[in-house]
């Protein structure tokens, strides 16, 4: 269980390391929350948006490296969280994290991962994990942090090994909401903060599988009442609510191991001609509902600078147009195992992998991507709008 005979010796200044589950040891300086914590290894491509990224529900079980060097240089506040102290285990970062300079900051990013339990780590060459992610896929591996700098390699190896991964492992009871409440806040606005919603209808009943908040905001700004359930809650309760809509909600884990008790439910929803949006793993689930297939990625799409092709024939003249989006995602619907009654309506330009279906003759679609994230800036908010219009 010995770390692999090429580990480097450890610097005398090491106070952070990666042990990855082949035994590969990275060593750099920890920052933020102190220990240990097992996960799966990805890459993010975006330059802005890392409070964002770390507090994003999907990232469940995830450590993100960040392919952009200067992590941590505008500090952090409370109005840039996703959630609710969820989201990524920890970072991995080539530079060390210097103090912040931006006028909306409030902490230290350094300070707020100590205090939101995450794990950091600077100082990695983090193009070469890129890269090694690329060409092997997503690792198994645990991150640490002690500031002694002493560190058990064989207990961190051994955890690392014995972590199962992310396929067949369902996340959703980790991040969903507990209880039912109704979602008020509104469009983001410098200087006034997040504004309310007074619409009273079309009511939007929105599944919590691990939801970043700013979809429920993006709703709202759409014009809906929203009210947010647990991921589990049953097909009698929701439709209990009066929904004229139900949104299926981001998660972190395996869509195929929550769909054991999440495609039930969606399978009653659209055989009651419900309208339906999903994003993410609703999207992957609704696909799973709809007959199809789900598989997990090489390496996944995680980033803000993902282009997305329109091809659906519902678009009209915009079929064809290109869409800039966020992404964050290690599993993909399989287009080849959609039946004839789905049509595929987006297109990854990167690897030609499904980012969006729709069901002929129903009000009902999904997308891989996050239109919340707003990367292009508002390419994508159209389906807001598609969606609580079109129940409105």
């Amino acid at each position: 269980m010995a770390p692999s005979a090429t580990t480097p010796a450890q610097p005398k200044d090491a106070t952070g390391c990666l042990v990855l589950a082949d035994g590969t040891v990275i060593w750099g300086s920890g920052f933020g929350a102190v220990g240990d914590a097992v996960g799966e290894v990805c890459f993010n491509t975006a330059m802005t948006g890392y409070q964002e990224v770390m507090t994003d529900p999907s990232y469940d079980s995830q450590i993100v490296t960040f392919t952009f060097p200067h992590i941590g240089n505008v500090g952090a506040n409370e109005e840039d969280v996703e959630s609710r102290g969820l989201g990524a285990l920890g970072c991995i970062v080539r530079e060390e994290v210097t103090p912040h300079s931006n006028f909306r900051a409030r902490d230290e990013f350094v300070a707020w991962c100590a205090a939101h339990g995450k794990i950091g780590l600077s100082g990695v060459d983090t193009r070469a994990l890129t890269r090694r992610i690329r060409m092997n896929g997503a690792p198994n591996a645990v991150i640490a942090h002690s500031p002694d700098g002493k560190f058990d390699l064989d207990a961190l190896l051994e955890k690392a090994q014995r972590w199962t991964g992310l396929e067949g492992l369902d996340l959703v009871p980790n991040v969903s909401r507990t209880a039912s409440e109704s979602w008020s806040g509104g469009h983001w606005q410098l200087g006034f903060g997040y504004g309310e919603s007074k619409a009273e209808r079309p009511h939007v009943v929105a599944i919590d599988y691990g939801a970043k908040d700013n979809i429920f905001r993006s709703l709202v700004r759409a014009g809906a009442k929203v009210t947010v359930v647990p991921g589990k809650t049953s097909f009698e309760d929701i439709m209990a609510l009066k929904p004229e809509g139900v949104f299926l909600s981001n998660g972190p884990g395996d869509p195929a191991a929550t769909g054991e008790y999440a495609v039930p439910v969606i399978k009653a929803l659209l055989d009651a001609d419900v309208p339906l949006f999903g994003i993410c793993l609703g999207h992957q689930m609704l696909g799973l509902a709809l007959g199809a297939k789900t598989s997990k990625m090489h390496q996944g799409h995680r980033g803000a600078n993902h282009p997305v092709q329109r091809v659906g024939e519902g678009w009209g003249e915009s079929t064809g147009l290109v869409e800039i989006t966020s992404m964050n995602h290690g599993f993909a619907v399989d287009a080849a195992t959609l039946p004839d009654t789905v049509e595929q309506t987006h297109v990854s330009l990167f690897d030609g992998s499904n980012c969006g279906i729709a069901v002929k003759g129903k009000k009902a679609f999904g997308v891989q991507y996050h239109p919340e994230a707003s990367p292009g800036p508002q390419d994508s908010f159209y389906l807001f709008e598609k969606f609580v219009g079109g129940i409105g």
